[in-house]
């Protein structure tokens, strides 16, 4: 026990004694370093140097003290590193098989029960090249004007897709990825005649069963996922599996609960969808062709005060197009284009000239509370005149100001058939001139936000209907999924 205590003692001294060798050692060295570097380097130059070093210690220390330890890159900061022209994201196209997209185009003639829809699908969605318009249109940007269909967004929406700047080969860098389905197209040709709701239905679930197979929709369930309607939102709204009932069920079947859509006229209560301009005849291939236009409709001399074009509607009770057709041809100031006689299919010379012609355009409506027609107006610099609010109000709060008033006019409809239409020329002059002009240049100036640019052409600064849109869904997306996984 005593040689175990003593034997633990000698260890412990030795211990010591070395510790103290190697701190006199280190001593010894530091003095010997102060002193060469003293004896190379003036005093005052050596406290200095040491008082800096010091200094920069201390700041490195209280740094590292105060600064929260820096996260990983998020997917969208690693995005904008790769292309600063996309900081809202990338988007990925699914390959779907052709017979849900490019099938509807090679089969075009059945498209339609009464005519055939093969121009109204060509050339990526706009159509024929536009002619007979050398009294309308500058001549050298003629080739910028097409006889584009009132539903050909989707086909419109798919071909940008396939060359935008933002596309992503890649599904793991993706922020949103979009459905090419042109479910529109498919419920065209289903819509009259004895089609029963499982024919309506059928391409649309094939098309979710497709879906559902692939990981990048299953692991979010679709919200990070959009889709482009080419046709109103009630196509797709079918209620019950009742065979007279109008259009598909789509948006009701329960894989679509969470995906994004747009249409060109969306439900008013649904959060999931947002409306975006119908496409127009003028696809602008560059900023100077928007400019020229601009300049044109801005200068050209109107002669008449407003103008109506449309047919009525002979099988409507009281139908408000009658009424208003009646008292545009009584009215000498009112200029009318009768479609029941004159060719008017998507943006035909007689439809760009009435308006170009005229102040006003009146602007009932359409299929659903919106009408293509009020794009060609406000194309030509046309103020559009319009009698139901659901027309304006709730749509295309992404391309238009929420402030209407600022660049429309509004007469409600039943006001209207109380005085036979008598009250919109007494609203309309009640207008000044300058206040014509004002609103006239607030179209003028938001024109590019509500056309379709030429695929592969550069607008410069300037962004187009399908620009904004597509930038406004990827922030949209990645604000839903960051709360999905949050959640």
């Amino acid at each position: 026990m005593l040689q175990l205590n003593l034997s633990k003692r000698s260890s412990n001294s030795n211990e010591h004694h070395h510790d103290s060798s190697k701190k006199s050692k280190l001593t010894f060295e530091l003095k010997h370093a102060f002193h060469t570097v003293k004896s190379q380097i003036p005093l005052t130059h050596c406290v200095w140097l040491l008082i800096t070093i010091f200094l920069q210690i201390l700041i490195l220390f209280f740094l590292i003290r105060s600064s929260p330890p820096h996260p990983p890159p998020s997917n969208s900061q690693q995005l904008v590193a790769l292309n600063p022209d996309c900081q809202s994201g990338y988007v990925y196209v699914y390959d779907l098989p052709a017979t849900f997209n490019t099938e509807f185009i090679d089969k075009c003639e059945e498209l339609d029960p009464w005519k055939s829809r093969c121009k109204a699908v060509s050339n990526g969605g706009f159509g024929p090249s536009a002619t007979g318009l050398e009294r309308v249109v500058p001549e050298d940007i003629t080739p910028a004007w097409y006889w584009t269909d009132m539903y050909a967004a989707e086909v419109i929406y798919h071909n940008r897709m396939l060359s935008h700047k933002c596309r992503i080969m890649d599904p793991e860098k993706a922020t949103g990825f979009y459905i090419p389905f042109y479910a529109g197209l498919d419920i065209g040709k289903f819509l009259w005649f004895n089609y029963t709701a499982k024919d309506r239905d059928r391409k649309s679930e094939m098309v979710l069963d497709w879906l559902k197979e692939q990981p990048t929709f299953t692991r979010a369930n679709g919200v990070d996922h959009f889709i482009m309607l080419g046709r109103l939102t009630w196509d797709f709204r079918r209620l019950t599996a009742n065979d007279s009932e109008w259009g598909s069920s789509l948006l009701y079947m329960p894989l679509m609960k969470n995906v994004f859509r747009l249409s060109v006229e969306k439900h008013q209560n649904d959060d999931l969808e947002e409306s975006v301009p119908y496409p127009t005849a003028f696809h602008p291939r560059s900023e100077s062709d928007i400019v020229q236009w601009q300049n044109y409709i801005r200068n050209y001399d109107r002669t008449k005060l407003l103008s109506f074009v449309g047919a009525k509607r002979e099988k409507i009770k009281n139908d408000f197009r009658g009424v208003l057709m009646d008292y545009c041809k009584s009215e000498e100031n009112c200029l009318a284009v009768d479609c029941a006689t004159t060719v008017c299919s998507d943006g035909a010379p007689a439809i760009m000239e009435a308006f170009l012609d005229s102040d006003f355009c009146l602007q009932p409506r359409g299929d659903g509370l919106t009408r293509r027609s009020t794009f060609d107006c406000m194309l030509a610099g046309s103020i559009p005149v319009y009698f139901w609010r659901g027309t304006f109000k709730g749509q295309y709060e992404w391309h238009l100001p929420w402030m209407a008033e600022s660049y429309t006019v509004f007469i409600d409809h039943d006001n209207v058939r109380d005085t036979n239409g008598s009250l919109i020329l007494q609203v309309l002059q009640g207008i000044h001139k300058d206040k014509v002009k004002e609103m006239r240049e607030t179209l003028i100036n938001l024109l590019p936000k509500f056309v379709y640019a030429t695929p592969g052409k550069d607008l410069g600064s300037v962004k187009d209907a399908f620009d904004i849109t597509i930038d406004r869904v990827l922030k949209r997306l990645k604000s839903r999924r960051d709360q999905y996984f949050e959640s």
